[in-house]
């Protein structure tokens, strides 16, 4: 979005000008996050999430890079070399138990991203390229660390890759044919290895080109805020720095506390047991489940129990996996309401928590044994979560009554009283 109060680059050192002539990248930098980039003036602590999921990526990328400097993608000696990372690597055990809890850091960022998004409907136009391209990182960072969760080749690992890759099989006439080619034979094995372990370290690297993407698409229409109110005069935006860098730096202070204590203090508190036994594919595991992470939509999965007419229950379960996810690609078409921001629509705010139960629900019945009772009430919220998406939201779209909105941006911050909207318009020039 161009702004007329930005500020320009213009560099004053003669090194600075030639490169700027040469090569525009301090240009592109400071349009990007400094000065040159106006941001609305209210943004709360949840959009700090961008940042700290960018900053999860980088780290996800350097210390997988050094761990596969050292582990061996081989069937033979994958969990060994694994065990000789733990133990003989310098520092190994810390770059380790780093990657591992930072994918399980970079769900929960995620994850609270995008339940942001879903609170102030950031799907909404102008910002519907912002969003689908979420989406995508989003589905990306999945097949990521489902080839992440196998290369440890223990017995989680093992038959998570069994089990998952053997859903490709419940679709009709291709999905055997498809089984095999994902593994490279007719079961997990060194073939399959090495084909998730290039993917996994390829993957990462096209998710942070598709983050690329999605930040461009951002600074098109400029950020959005809690408001849902677009900005309207200068008075409404203070430059990206030193602003919301120093707010981003202590949100990433906040995470680093908390991301550190569990590698430090409860690195295996996330992870699964069985999966510091070898695999083994003559022993399969009392409880087969994956990363945490997964657990709503495994939920969804197994909540499919009983064919329907000639569709398989399996493939009714796969589809509806898959959908629980595609349907977020639908939502600036599903939600029509001209409100953005939860905070001014009072019933959506009440739907919008009941989803959030919801998908908790749904991620501890994911992650609970397949009885009969953990089942059933996967039934129930997965049929909520639907109704939720393509049932719910459109309604309350057409029938709400929204709260009146602020004037502007500087109004929702300061009041309506004039002084104050003179003041902080020559504190933000």
């Amino acid at each position: 979005m161009s702004f007329p109060w930005a500020k320009h680059y213009k560099p004053s050192h003669p090194l600075m000008v030639w490169l700027d002539e040469k090569l525009p990248l301090p240009r592109f930098v400071y349009n990007a996050i400094g000065g040159g980039y106006p941001v609305p003036r209210n943004l709360n602590y949840f959009w700090n999430f961008g940042v700290l999921a960018g900053f999860c990526l980088v780290l996800q990328i350097l210390t997988g890079v050094i761990l596969a400097m050292h582990y061996a993608a081989n069937s033979g000696v994958a969990f060994d070399s694994v065990e000789h990372i733990m133990r003989d690597v310098n520092w190994g055990w810390l770059l380790r138990y780093a990657h591992a809890n930072g994918a399980s850091a970079f769900f929960v960022v995620v994850y609270i991203h995008i339940f942001r998004g879903f609170f102030y409907s950031s799907y909404k136009a102008p910002r519907e390229m912002i969003w689908l391209l979420g989406v995508v990182i989003f589905l990306l960072m999945m097949a990521t660390a489902f080839m992440g969760y196998v290369l440890p080749w223990g017995q989680m690992s093992f038959w998570g890759a069994k089990v998952i890759t053997g859903l490709f099989s419940a679709i009709p006439i291709v999905g055997e044919p498809l089984q095999q080619w994902l593994l490279g034979g007719f079961s997990p094995d060194n073939a399959a290895l090495n084909r998730f372990f290039s993917l996994h370290f390829l993957l990462p690297f096209v998710i942070a080109a598709v983050i690329v993407l999605h930040i461009w698409a951002l600074h098109i229409p400029g950020s959005s805020n809690p408001t849902g109110v677009e900005v309207k005069q200068e008075s409404d935006t203070v430059p990206f720095h030193p602003y919301y860098t120093a707010k981003d730096g202590f949100g990433l202070g906040v995470f680093l506390l908390g991301y550190f204590a569990m590698v430090f203090f409860f690195p295996n508190a996330l992870g699964h047991p069985d999966n510091y036994i070898a695999a083994n594919p003559l022993s399969t595991p009392a409880h087969i489940v994956p990363e945490w992470y997964f657990w709503p939509f495994y939920a969804i999965l197994r909540a499919f129990t009983a064919d329907f007419l000639f569709i398989p229950a399996k493939l009714m379960g796969v589809l509806a996996m898959f959908s629980a996810i595609l349907v977020w690609f639908f939502l600036p078409w599903l939600d029509t309401s001209p409100v953005r921001s939860g905070n001014y629509r009072p019933l959506f705010r009440k739907f919008f928590y009941l989803l959030v139960i919801d998908v908790l629900v749904l991620g501890y019945c994911g992650g609970s044994p397949a009885e009969t009772k953990y089942v059933l009430i996967s039934q129930i919220a997965a049929t909520y979560y639907f109704l939720h998406f393509l049932v719910i939201l459109p309604i309350v779209a057409s029938v709400e009554k929204p709260q009146p909105l602020p004037f502007s941006i500087t109004e929702a911050v300061l009041g309506t009283d004039e002084a104050a909207t003179l003041s902080g318009a020559s504190t933000a020039a």
